[in-house]
């Protein structure tokens, strides 16, 4: 039977003939009312999903949104976004600074800061030959500075961050390395931490403190960025291996710590870049790590012990350059120079077969050795060349005062 006829019999079905067709009528009506209760199954299903969902979502938004931060007192409650809370813990890793990061800072270093007077005698009486700054690094009274700040001094005072002024006897200096440590009689002062300058980067936050210009200004805290790291400057034919900064530094600064942000000293100030008003913000630190030993030495032995050849001179070069290197012009006397028979108008031109051709690099040679060691040098003598074996000695002086 094809379709058009099987629809057509089902048309002129009776109504006596309902029962003989029922299963088949029923059979089509339970499947469509099937069909329903799936639908309507699946709208609950899917009405449960939303409503668990959404139930789901804002706990785990209101678990991600607030965190209870509460202050040291427990008194307080402050409702805060984890966000917010993730955000500043990454920026503290990051190595970002807070604003009052540099307050800390000033508020545990400068405690540790003195200001030193250097007065000398004369006809008058005692007078002002200049002022600086110091760090206190031992809680007997050891204080660390720079050379030139005490230099040519017949009396050191002291001014104590408290303002309590002290008398101060000096431990030992050392010129070449422009450092000093001089002492007070006091105990159970606050002393500054000495940092690696080893980790310093360029770029990383640089906090100066000292007494800028005198005790006018004293404590005063100047901030700015390492700017570069490393550096070499020669001053007075003495080589410095020194941190460059931004943060500005005035007369008086001399001796006072650079600070990183983690309140360590990294460099002790020293030197600034100065043509006239054509030079801004380039300042210079000794390096903390340059100086750990030299303090060290110049505590315990009240100087510092490192070869010395025992002559001055400047860099020259022949007209027709064949001759280039040191001509001498002072010969310590009992030097390893003097007593290898080097004299004044010699010119040196070589050491520890490297060619030589100014006093910075005999201290880069002689840095690669230690006293009592024997070195042969080259010099160049009315015409001809003549070879000398030199024993590097340490030059006595006298440091105390």
């Amino acid at each position: 039977m094809d379709d058009n006829n099987r629809y057509d019999n089902i048309k002129d079905v009776s109504w006596e003939n309902v029962e003989s067709s029922k299963a088949k009528i029923k059979f089509i009506n339970s499947k469509r009312r099937s069909n329903m209760v799936k639908l309507g199954k699946m709208c609950c299903f899917i009405l449960i999903a939303a409503v668990s969902g959404g139930l789901s979502g804002a706990y785990m938004s209101s678990k991600k949104e607030v965190t209870k931060i509460y202050t040291p007192n427990n008194n307080q409650v402050v409702v805060e976004s984890n966000e917010n809370v993730n955000r500043a813990k990454s920026e503290d890793k990051s190595g970002n600074t807070s604003e009052n990061s540099i307050t800390e800072v000033a508020e545990a270093v400068s405690p540790a800061v003195v200001g030193i007077s250097n007065k000398a005698e004369d006809y008058f009486g005692l007078q002002d030959l200049g002022s600086g700054s110091g760090i206190i690094i031992d809680s007997n009274g050891y204080i660390v500075t720079n050379y030139h700040v005490i230099q040519g001094a017949d009396k050191v005072m002291v001014k104590l961050s408290s303002g309590k002024i002290l008398d101060a006897s000096v431990a030992g200096v050392d010129e070449r390395s422009d450092l000093a440590v001089i002492k007070v009689n006091a105990k159970n002062l606050p002393i500054a931490k000495l940092g690696d300058s080893s980790k310093v980067k360029v770029g990383d936050a640089a906090i100066a403190i000292g007494n800028s210009l005198g005790e006018e200004f004293p404590g005063s805290v100047t901030a700015g960025i390492i700017s570069a790291i490393n550096r070499k400057i020669e001053y007075n034919g003495v080589i410095y291996k020194v941190i460059q900064t931004d943060a500005a530094m005035n007369p008086g600064n001399s001796g006072g710590p650079l600070c990183n942000i983690q309140g360590y000293v990294i460099g002790i100030n020293s030197l600034k870049l100065s043509a006239g008003s054509k030079v801004e913000g380039i300042g210079f630190a000794i390096t903390i790590n340059e100086a750990k030993n030299i303090i060290k030495s110049l505590i315990s032995n009240g100087q510092v012990s490192r070869p010395e050849l025992g002559i001055n001179g400047e860099s020259v070069i022949s007209q027709d350059n064949r001759v280039q290197g040191i001509y001498i012009q002072q010969v310590e006397k009992n030097s390893g120079a003097s007593v290898a028979g080097i004299k004044p108008t010699d010119i040196l031109i070589e050491l520890d077969g490297n060619k030589v051709k100014s006093m910075s690099d005999i201290e880069a040679i002689l840095g690669g050795h230690k006293l009592g060691e024997k070195i042969l040098g080259k010099i160049w003598r009315n015409g001809e060349i003549i070879e000398m074996q030199i024993t590097l000695s340490q030059i006595q002086k006298d440091n105390q005062r």
